[in-house]
């Protein structure tokens, strides 16, 4: 594995979640990078390194943001990073099917970073809904290089990193447009409002979209996933669909692992018998370490197995932001937010896998198993509840 090198330029990349942001960090990197959390935070990162006309560049991708304001833990670690000036360069990823929405972030990068440069992605999925984007008018009114991408096919990704040299090397004197989008009042909501707007405005100069064919899809979706009627029903169905699955699908993988490494044990320990090992070593590491990891590995891995790539899909997919916003206005209530719904789920299958494996205990009966999750739950929503007050 490729350690960044510390004398590399430093290009951060920032964008919305599910923009392809991810995408463009692999492509680049080819895969050369590694993860860990944020110093205080638990809030996951990668790094990574790619070599262009023999020069290496470093990739921080930054958590997926929808501002900088802060109101989250990825919100806050994404402004503190680029308040930093440890990046060179600050790479701008944006969706092209929903441009307006990404260019509000890009112009609040702007207020706080230079030189940036602004990745258009999902071009092909652009052409595929009719919208069609001007780089060269989104440049000018933004002021500063725009670049269109498909990176999951490759396209554009040799003028992407054409772009994000000449950033490093020859940084374009930076515009008085990009240093504000606001009247001057400092208050959140003045900003925001006024990022919305420019973001409307410059889209409605760079973007043409036949009215009829863009989104004609997603408004569908949307209002069968999200309506009143029908989106709590369908979000439980596939949520339901899903913890099926995951529960039938991991029993005949469990049992073969099960099997597997427990007939390991025995073989184990005639091997330390005949070491002459002593018979408390003998306990701790077969007994003890081999047995508890090999029921760790066949109980825990194969629900774990079956239940991420799902929710992967879905996440792929755009469905899970549907399902926070369902739930969404249920959480405000407590303080909380929508994608709470999520780690619920998450936390059921956990629950359900430690009830697989130790049947006999109280935790496997259903309604101590649900009330479990629940106080979890509720738990951390108050914690939270207290935490947003105490900040504001």
């Amino acid at each position: 594995m490729d350690v960044p090198n510390s004398t590399a330029p430093i290009i951060a990349l920032v964008g919305n979640p599910n923009v392809g942001k991810s995408t463009v960090f692999n492509a680049l990197t080819n895969l050369h990078q590694h993860t860990g959390n944020w110093p205080g935070k638990t809030v996951s990162t990668a790094r990574g390194v790619y070599t262009y006309h023999e020069r290496t560049y470093s990739l921080v991708d930054l958590p997926g943001t929808y501002s900088l304001h802060p109101g989250s833990a990825e919100e806050e670690v994404t402004l503190d990073y680029l308040l930093s000036g440890e990046a060179d360069v600050t790479l701008v990823v944006a969706d092209a099917t929903c441009l307006e929405r990404n260019l509000a972030l890009a112009l609040q990068v702007l207020r706080v970073s230079w030189p940036v440069v602004l990745c258009v992605n999902l071009l092909d999925e652009a052409e595929k809904k009719g919208i069609r984007v001007d780089l060269e008018a989104l440049s000018e009114e933004l002021g500063c290089p725009v670049v269109g991408t498909a990176a999951r096919g490759g396209r554009g990704l040799d003028d992407l990193r054409q772009a994000l040299e000449e950033a490093v090397l020859l940084p374009p004197p930076r515009p008085p447009a990009a240093c504000g989008a606001c009247t001057g009042c400092g208050a959140r909501e003045c900003e925001t409002a006024a990022a919305m707007a420019r973001a409307a405005a410059i889209v409605r100069q760079a973007v043409d979209m036949d009215s009829e064919a863009a989104g004609a899809s997603d408004r569908a979706l949307d209002r069968l996933l999200t309506s009143r009627k029908t989106g709590i029903p369908v979000m439980l169905l596939l949520l339901a669909g899903v913890l099926w699955l995951t529960m039938v699908g991991a029993n005949v993988p469990s049992q073969l692992l099960s099997r597997l490494l427990m007939g390991w044990q025995e073989p184990l320990r005639g091997i330390l018998q005949a070491l002459r090992a002593p018979w408390w070593l003998e306990g701790a590491l077969v007994d003890g370490m081999y047995r508890t990891v090999a029921w760790v590995v066949s109980v825990m891995l194969p629900p774990m197995a079956i239940f991420f790539p799902l929710f992967t899909l879905l996440e792929d997919a755009g469905y899970l932001p549907r399902v926070a916003f369902n739930l969404d206005h249920f959480f405000q209530r407590s303080g909380a937010h929508g994608r709470q719904a999520l780690t619920m789920c998450i936390e059921h299958i956990i629950l359900y896998s430690k009830r697989r494996g130790f049947p006999d205990r109280s935790i496997s009966r259903p309604p101590r198993q649900s009330a479990l999750i629940l106080a979890i739950t509720c738990d951390k929503i108050i914690r939270r509840y207290y935490r947003n007050h105490q900040n504001s």
